[in-house]
């Protein structure tokens, strides 16, 4: 059986005027209608739906992952332990202070450090107050953070939706995480926080973050606040570990969306941005005449695409190249990836992060 095969959560409702799945021990009513509609039509074909399970809408495992992939997360996940040394395998170093694990070393005691930290034998000797600080094995804590606006509704023709390929990057990075030992968190914004989940691990924990992804792959709207966001998530996010955030990073300067990630970056969380784009959204179509049509805000613009290509496609260089920058210089590993490549890139730029982020912990900020 495959490992994914017993974490598959019962399907949502189809439409989102229904919203999420209540939590069980609780029926929304619209909910109980979609139910009971789908209970009558299946009457009327001789099929029963069993108490417990809903046969309603799209199953999130099955939108954001299919059999093919779950059967290549095998050999990627054969890849990531050959890749990366044994101590990334589920739980990792963490030093603290504490009676526990292994002794690491002393510090200089300062006011507001735990007393019973305190090494007594040591003040005897010295006259000076050090602690203790040890070395113990913990879960790492992983948090996504997903951008569901409305701009992220974008898809040009034989490309995957840019939300609903925001879905399937975030569910791929949580089942690997996961299966790894890693305790993952997930947070959606828009114009601000949306949901959030803190870290968890189990079986429940995986139905819950692809049912709050599904929505927003399917149906992302609003307008975008993506520094806003960013700062309210600081504010939720209270374990530090690493932060992956998945968006088109549009509609804000990339030096107030790095700023966000101050906070981040002082507590020294490790953080990837992943970027995602779609081909037309990097070069102008080849049309004499194009209406241009903001998703967001509805705002709508005609132009002649020939007489902006060259300026445009700088622009959109020059603002990706910016982002990439500033995120060098402040120690934030950066990726971008097109929809018209393999969502698994993601993947495999994650792992390149977590070798990296060993290696090389984020820079402070000057």
């Amino acid at each position: 059986m495959n490992w994914l095969d017993k974490h598959i959560p019962p399907p949502l409702p189809k439409g989102p005027s229904l919203g999420p799945p209540p939590l069980p021990g609780q029926q929304s009513n619209a909910f109980s209608r979609a139910r009971a509609q789908a209970q009558k039509a299946a009457a009327a074909t001789g099929r029963r739906i069993p108490e417990g399970r809903h046969e309603i809408g799209p199953d999130p495992s099955r939108v954001l992952l299919n059999e093919d992939e779950l059967n290549r997360f095998k050999n990627l996940l054969v890849f990531a332990k050959a890749a990366i040394e044994s101590r990334f395998a589920g739980r990792h170093k963490s030093t603290d202070l504490g009676s526990g694990g292994e002794f690491a070393e002393h510090r200089q005691y300062h006011p507001g450090m735990p007393t019973a930290a305190v090494d007594w034998q040591v003040y005897a000797r010295t006259k000076r107050l050090f602690v203790k600080t040890y070395e113990e094995l913990t879960d790492m804590a992983v948090h996504l953070i997903v951008d569901g606006s409305g701009s992220m509704s974008y898809q040009s023709s034989g490309q995957e939706r840019k939300s609903l390929r925001a879905a399937r990057t975030a569910a791929a990075l949580a089942c690997l995480m996961m299966r790894q030992g890693d305790k993952v968190g997930l947070t959606i914004f828009s114009r601000n926080i949306q949901s959030h989940l803190p870290t968890g691990g189990t079986e429940r924990h995986l139905q819950e973050m692809l049912r709050e992804m599904i929505k927003p792959a399917l149906y992302s709207t609003g307008t975008t606040r993506i520094a806003q966001s960013l700062r309210e998530a600081s504010l939720l996010i209270k374990r530090r570990g690493r932060l992956v955030v998945v968006s088109d990073f549009l509609g804000e300067d990339p030096e107030d969306i790095l700023d966000a990630l101050g906070p981040f970056v002082h507590r020294r969380f490790q953080i990837l941005l992943l970027q995602l784009s779609d081909p037309d959204e990097r070069s102008l179509p080849d049309a004499p005449l194009a209406r241009f049509v903001d998703a967001e805000t509805g705002e709508q613009i005609e132009v002649e695409p020939a007489e902006l290509r060259s300026a445009y496609e700088a622009t959109v260089a020059e603002r990706t190249l910016a982002l990439q920058e500033g995120a060098r210089q402040r120690g934030i590993e950066f990726a971008h990836l097109g929809t018209e490549k393999p969502y698994l890139e993601a993947i495999e730029a994650y792992l390149g992060f977590r070798r990296w982020s060993e290696v090389s912990p984020p820079a402070k900020t000057r």
